[in-house]
């Protein structure tokens, strides 16, 4: 053998030592090899779940079993199914998931799950039997929103619905729900509707353009997934009372329960539109917590437990008469 022929034999060597060490300790530290797979990250919910999952992943009774990759694909369902394809290849364990769509991820969550790759989808559905869903009932979301509204409005009335991400399961179910429940009352008239991808600033871009050709005065109440907060500010800068704001159904960011709190009630730092005003809503979410949940039940059925198929979160739901100031945040002293 050549001198160069044994410099090429032991580089060789070298680079197969290096590529089994690395191997050895992935697998020495004994970690579950887990993705996040996110699509639409345009709003502030979408974040806080991100988050969450990142958080659960890095706490003391985890960081020692779950190696997280995060990845992102937009809102376009054939970019999430490469990435997906692309986590089973790179060795995914369980993929934890938001997925753009109930149906079109089918048959590469299928594949996934044939390779023993664990699937959990959060808030939103897949509907591809191997898969886990982790969930509220988004048609009682819907449902008992439109309801509250008509209740409101003594079943008459014109609004404006302003949906969330086309696709998803959750708008889907949502809209579809609160559809059905206005149908059945002829004088509640839809006015206006926009797609407000869950997003305030979004909301108010939509808002705005339809109140290009119709003032608030034409308008009744409002169905909102997201931007009931960004509403009331507009209708304040429009020159409404606090005591006209129209009766709104929908999102839970803090902002919006703040301002559902009765006037008078003492916010530190709260100023207007960000203050309480008692504005008639009804407040309901999707609990971020949703994915943190699912990426501990995926680990758990890593670990050989048992884990249903669905879980079906509480739906949260706050009114102005049962919305409270939290002086301090759980678990703090």
């Amino acid at each position: 053998m050549g001198i160069g022929s044994k410099a090429r034999r032991l580089a060789l060597l070298a680079g197969m030592a290096v590529c089994a060490f690395g191997m050895s300790a992935a697998e020495a530290a004994g970690k579950h090899k887990i993705f996040l797979s996110m699509s639409f990250i345009g709003n502030d919910w979408q974040a806080e779940a991100a988050n969450m999952v990142k958080a659960m992943a890095s706490h003391k009774s985890m960081a020692d079993k779950v190696d997280l990759q995060v990845q992102v694909a937009g809102p376009n369902a054939q970019r999430q199914i490469q990435q997906i394809n692309a986590m089973v290849q790179a060795g995914a364990e369980a993929i934890v998931i938001f997925p753009i769509s109930p149906t079109a991820l089918n048959q590469v969550v299928k594949n996934a799950c044939d390779k023993g790759v664990k699937v959990f989808a959060y808030d939103a559905e897949i509907t591809e039997p191997c898969a886990y869903n982790v969930h509220i009932d988004q048609e009682e979301a819907g449902r008992v929103t439109a309801e509250w509204l008509v209740k409101k409005l003594n079943g008459k009335g014109n609004i404006i619905a302003v949906t969330g991400v086309p696709g998803t399961s959750v708008d889907d179910l949502r809209t579809k729900a609160a559809k059905e429940v206005f149908a059945k009352h002829p004088d509640i008239k839809i006015v206006g509707e926009a797609v407000g991808m869950w997003s305030q600033a979004v909301a108010r871009t939509e808002l705005s353009k339809i109140l290009a050709t119709r003032s608030w005065d034409d308008i009744n109440g409002l169905w909102m997934q997201v931007g009931c907060f960004t509403a009331n500010s507009m209708q304040l800068e429009a020159g409404k009372k606090v005591s006209e704001l129209l009766p709104c159904a929908g999102e839970g960011s803090n902002g919006g329960r703040i301002q559902m709190l009765p006037e008078g009630t003492e916010v530190e730092g709260a100023t207007s539109p960000y203050a309480p005003l008692g504005a008639p809503r009804i407040s309901y979410a999707s609990p971020p917590y949703s994915g943190a949940l699912a990426l501990k039940l995926a680990v758990e059925a890593l670990d050989g437990k048992e884990v249903a198929k669905k879980t079906i979160l509480p739906l949260p739901v706050v009114t102005n008469e049962t919305i409270k100031l939290c002086e301090k945040a759980p678990g703090r002293r």
